[in-house]
């Protein structure tokens, strides 16, 4: 084997033994070698400004409109688009965008767009706390369709009293059920079958205690005792939460107290009921003119001493009728009114609206009664 002469030494030109040039990895030179000017041509540039936190106008957090309760947009544009479309978008300081405040422009206004989201969704305000914020009264009176129905089941009253006492007691049995139903539905509780029955039972027992006892009074505070201590039992044993069952029975006991002393009629002497109950069906229709509140409650009061002196005129009280009618009706106006409050639904002005005030008015009909016979 013939040996070759010493060549000098070749630096590589980048050629393999073939003439031939490798294919080179992005960012290598053309010699193979690392070369930090030529990678710079593989890598993506950015154009425009980069999506910084500290440079992005934030998002203002709306505040709800007073009608909708919802949040509207001030502007077509979103907060959210980059001023390079076409570039994506990193996920950080989205975070800190939903909670941060909105700083003012130069003219004083909050940065456009929409407020930030929220996991619960924007609650909508009641009619009556929209009212209250407004400066409003929550307060709807029922109106004059339910102070007729008062006024019907009032002159019922009134004429089954001169009948007899068990005639008496079929107007006043629908009076109890209907008081009953009425307060609990006042009350935001419906259904509530096991209340209302439990209140109406009480009415029932109260009226029956009353029969069997010669109509005394001591058998309506009998009855209402009792029946506070079965409700305040009954919601023991409920498995709701304590401020649920504390709830349900302030309304158990108040449905029931209001039922019981409705049976105040049936303890009063008939003369009484006749006069109270004329004065009450006067009053309410008097106080649903359309006046206003002070006027219309003179008017009715107005009314009812008339019109107790018209009843007391046939019975035996004679001219002190208008003093009882009076009384009567100054306790129904505020049942009236307890009917009224916090924008109640129409069930409510067509149970509580009806029965409420000759409900109240019960206890001045007997009162008066005795002290005037």
């Amino acid at each position: 084997m013939t040996d070759q002469p010493n060549q000098p030494h070749q630096p590589y030109d980048g050629y393999g033994p073939y003439g031939q040039q490798p294919q080179a990895w992005p960012g290598q030179g053309p010699q193979g070698y690392e070369d930090p000017h030529a990678a710079q041509q593989y890598t993506q540039q950015w154009q425009g400004q980069t999506w910084e936190t500290q440079n992005h106008r934030q998002v203002a957090a709306q505040a709800p409109d007073p009608e909708t309760a919802i949040l509207t947009p001030q502007s077509s544009r979103s907060p959210r688009s980059p001023q390079n479309p076409g570039i994506p978008q990193p996920p950080q300081g989205h975070a800190a965008q939903a909670h941060a405040p909105a700083p003012a422009d130069a003219a004083g206004t909050s940065a456009p767009g929409y407020g930030p989201a929220t996991v619960g969704g924007n609650t909508r305000v009641t009619d009556a706390q929209r009212a209250r914020a407004e400066g409003r009264s929550p307060v709807i009176e029922p109106g004059m369709q339910p102070a007729a129905l008062t006024a019907l089941l009032g002159l019922l009253l009134a004429g089954a009293a001169a009948v007899g006492t068990y005639a008496l007691l079929v107007p006043l049995v629908v009076l109890q059920a209907v008081t009953a139903a009425g307060w609990f539905r006042l009350n935001g509780m419906w259904p509530a079958r096991q209340g209302i029955a439990l209140g109406f039972a009480g009415a029932l027992a109260a009226d029956a205690a009353l029969l069997a006892s010669d109509r005394s009074p001591a058998a309506i505070l009998g009855t209402l005792g009792v029946w506070v201590l079965l409700a305040l039992v009954l919601q023991l044993r409920s498995h709701a939460d304590p401020d649920e069952r504390m709830y349900g029975l302030m309304a158990t006991v108040a449905a029931s107290a209001l039922a019981i002393v409705a049976g105040g009629y049936l303890a009063a002497a008939a003369d009484a009921v006749t006069v109270g109950a004329v004065a009450v069906a006067v009053a309410v229709p008097a106080r649903a003119l359309s006046l206003p509140t002070p006027a219309s409650v003179v008017v009715s009061l107005l009314a009812a001493a008339g019109a107790g002196v018209a009843a007391g005129a046939i019975t035996d009280l004679g001219t002190s009728g208008a003093l009882l009618g009076a009384g009567a009706a100054a306790c129904a106006l505020i049942g009236h009114r307890v009917a009224s409050y916090d924008y109640p639904s129409r069930f409510v002005h067509f149970t509580a609206g009806v029965a409420l005030p000759l409900a109240a008015a019960a206890p001045a009909v007997y009162v008066l009664g005795r002290a005037l016979a």
